[in-house]
C-alpha cells in the first residue's frame, strides 16, 4: 500500500498545479459541448439509439486508436503530443460551432464531429496520464491521480448545468463556441511546461514494435489483465446512466437542457464527494472491496433511475452514481500506472483506456437500442442487474492491491565491447547465460525461472528456453532471442528494480567458481538458397 498522504499534496508541484487549472477549464469547456451536443441530437432526431451515439461517438475513438496513441506517448516528446492533439481539438471545435451556427448540422454531421473531437482525446489522453508520473514523485501518485478525478468531477458538478443554460439562451452553438474557447488554458500551461525527460541513447522505437512490446508486456502482466477486464465490464455497464440521460430527462422527468444539466451536476457533485473519501477507503478497504462496492452501488443507483418520475429522487441516485464512477475508475487507472514502469506506461495505460472506452462505446449502442425498443427505463434496469456481474466476477479474479514494488530502471547493465564489428540493425542476437546448480537446489532454481521466464518475454525475449546438459548435468543454460542488437540493449535497460530480487537469487544459487558465464551470438545461415547450391556461398558481413 502507498504511503497515505494528504489528497492535495500533488498541488504543491507547480507545474501539476498549473495544468491542473488549465484542465479544469478545459473540462468545463468539454462538458458544455456534450450538453450541446446530447441536447441538440435529442432535437433534430426523434431516434434514442441516435441519441446514444453521440456518447458512443466520443468514446469510440479512444477504444480505437488509444493503443496508437500510447505508443507514441511512450516514444514521443509528451507535451508536444498533448499541445497537437489540443490544436486539433480546437480547430474541430471551432468548425462544430460555425456549422451549427449555420444551421448545417445534421444528425450524422454531428456524430462525425464529435467522433473527430474523440479522436484528438484519444490522442492526448495516455499522454497527459503518462505525464502524471512526470510531474509528482511516485509517493503523489495516488492522490494526483485522485485529483485529476476531482479536478473533472467539480467541473462536472456545473459544467452540464452551465451548459444547460447556454444552450437554453442562446442555443447548441454557444455551446461549442464556449468549448472551443476553452483549449486556450490548457495550451497555454503546456507551452510554459518545460519537462526533463531522461535522454535515451537508443534510437527510438518504430511504432508497430512499440505496438507489440506494450501489448507483449501486458499480456505477461496478470495483475493487468484483471485491471483491464474489470475496466471493460465496469464501462459497458456504467455507460447506460450517461448514455440515456438526456431522454430520462425529456420523456421520463419531462425537463428541458436545464434538468439534464442539474442531473449530470448531481452525478458529478457524487463524483467529488468519492473523490474526496477516496484516501480514507484506501486505508480500510482493499482494492477487491472498493471494486465491489463500486459495482454494486452504481447497480443499484442504475435500477433507482431507471423507475424513478421524480427529479429529486433521480439526482439523489446519481449522486450515488458519480461517487462509484470515480472511485472504480481512479482505483483502476492508480493500480494501472502504480503497476507498470515509466518505459511502458504509456501504452499500458492506453490498453486500459481501450478496454474501458470500448465497453462504454459498445455499451452506448447496446443500452440505445434496448431504448429504442423497450424504453430508458427497461433499459437502465436491464443494465444495473448485468453490473452485479461485476460484483461475481471479483469472487474469481480479485483485483490486486497497490503495488509496492520499485519499478525505477535497475540501471546495472553496461553495453559489452564486442570484437566483431555490428550496427544497431544487426541480428537476430541469441543470448546463452550458463548456470552452474547443485542437485538440492534444483526445485527452487526451476521456480525461479518461471518467474524469469515471464519477465523475460515480457521485456522483448522472444524464443526463451532452458536446456539441462546431458554430459554435466549440474550445467544448466537460459537461451532466448532478440530480433536486433539494439533490441538487446533495450531489453536490458527494461530491467526494473523489483527485478533484481529474481536475478540476485538465481546467482547465490549459482554454484560456480565465476558469476554465470553469458553468451552474446548473432545468427548466421550458412545453407546457400537452393538455387545457388553449385555458388560458393557468399558470407554477409554482419
Amino acid at each position: 500500500m502507498p504511503d497515505s498522504r494528504s489528497p492535495l499534496s500533488p498541488l504543491a508541484n507547480e507545474f501539476y498545479r498549473r495544468i491542473w487549472f488549465a484542465s479544469m477549464a478545459s473540462n468545463l469547456g468539454g462538458l458544455i459541448q456534450g450538453v450541446g451536443a446530447a441536447w441538440m441530437m435529442a432535437s433534430i432526431s426523434s431516434s434514442e439509439n441516435m441519441v446514444a451515439l453521440v456518447q458512443a461517438s466520443n468514446t469510440g475513438p479512444i477504444m480505437l486508436f488509444s493503443l496508437i496513441a500510447g505508443a507514441i506517448a511512450d516514444s514521443f516528446d509528451r507535451r508536444r503530443v498533448m499541445i497537437a492533439s489540443q490544436l486539433f481539438m480546437i480547430t474541430i471545435s471551432a468548425l462544430l460551432a460555425l456549422f451549427a451556427y449555420l444551421e448545417l448540422i445534421t444528425p450524422w454531421a454531428l456524430l462525425a464531429f464529435t467522433f473527430l473531437i474523440g479522436c484528438g482525446t484519444a490522442l492526448n489522453n495516455p499522454s497527459w496520464q503518462a505525464s502524471v508520473g512526470d510531474m509528482v514523485p511516485r509517493a503523489d501518485l495516488p492522490a494526483a491521480v485522485s485529483l485529476n478525478s476531482m479536478g473533472f468531477n467539480i467541473t462536472r458538478s456545473v459544467g452540464p448545468a452551465i451548459g444547460g443554460l447556454i444552450v437554453a439562451a442562446a442555443g447548441a452553438a454557444a455551446a461549442f463556441a464556449a468549448n472551443t474557447l476553452s483549449y486556450f488554458a490548457i495550451l497555454y500551461a503546456l507551452f510554459r511546461w518545460k519537462p526533463d525527460y531522461p535522454q535515451s541513447t537508443l534510437p527510438r522505437e518504430q511504432l508497430g514494435p512499440a505496438i507489440s512490446a506494450g501489448l507483449r508486456y501486458v499480456a505477461m502482466s496478470p495483475n493487468l489483465g484483471k485491471v483491464l477486464f474489470r475496466g471493460f465490464v465496469f464501462g459497458l455497464t456504467a455507460t447506460s446512466i450517461l448514455s440515456l440521460l438526456p431522454i430520462v430527462a425529456r420523456d421520463q422527468l419531462a425537463g428541458g437542457p436545464l434538468v439534464y444539466g442539474g442531473l449530470l451536476g448531481a452525478f458529478g457533485v457524487g463524483a467529488i464527494l468519492g473523490a474526496i473519501y477516496n484516501q480514507r477507503l484506501r486505508d480500510i478497504l482493499s482494492s477487491e472491496d472498493i471494486v465491489r462496492a463500486s459495482f454494486a452501488g452504481f447497480a443499484l443507483a442504475t435500477v433507482v433511475t431507471g423507475v424513478s418520475g421524480s427529479i429529486w429522487m433521480a439526482g439523489a441516485a446519481l449522486m450515488v452514481a458519480g461517487a462509484c464512477w470515480v472511485l472504480a475508475l481512479s482505483l483502476f487507472n492508480t493500480v494501472v500506472q502504480l503497476s507498470t514502469p515509466r518505459w511502458v506506461v504509456g501504452r499500458a495505460l492506453s490498453l486500459y483506456q481501450t478496454a474501458t472506452f470500448g465497453g462504454m462505446a459498445t455499451g452506448s449502442w447496446l443500452w440505445g437500442s434496448i431504448a429504442e425498443n423497450s424504453g430508458s427505463g427497461h433499459a437502465l434496469i436491464a443494465s444495473g442487474a448485468l453490473m452485479m456481474v461485476g460484483v461475481a466476477i471479483g469472487f474469481f479474479l480479485p483485483m490486486p492491491a497497490f503495488s509496492t514494488l520499485d519499478l525505477d530502471p535497475l540501471n546495472r547493465f553496461n553495453e559489452p565491447a564486442l570484437k566483431l564489428d555490428i550496427r544497431p540493425r544487426s541480428g537476430p542476437i541469441v543470448i546463452q547465460i550458463d548456470f552452474e546448480i547443485d542437485d538440492a537446489d534444483v526445485p527452487e532454481f526451476l521456480r525461479i525461472m518461471v518467474e524469469r521466464r515471464r519477465i523475460r518475454l515480457r521485456d522483448g525475449a522472444r524464443n526463451w528456453t532452458l536446456m539441462r546438459d546431458l554430459e554435466k548435468p549440474e550445467i544448466w543454460t537460459e537461451t532466448y532471442h532478440v530480433p536486433t542488437w539494439v533490441d538487446y540493449v533495450r531489453h536490458n535497460q527494461r530491467r526494473t528494480k523489483a527485478d533484481a530480487e529474481i536475478t540476485d537469487r538465481l546467482i547465490e544459487l549459482h554454484r560456480g567458481s565465476t558469476s554465470p558465464h553469458v553468451h552474446r551470438m548473432i545468427e548466421r545461415q550458412a545453407i546457400p538458397p537452393a538455387d545457388d547450391v553449385f555458388h560458393q556461398p557468399h558470407l554477409d558481413h554482419p
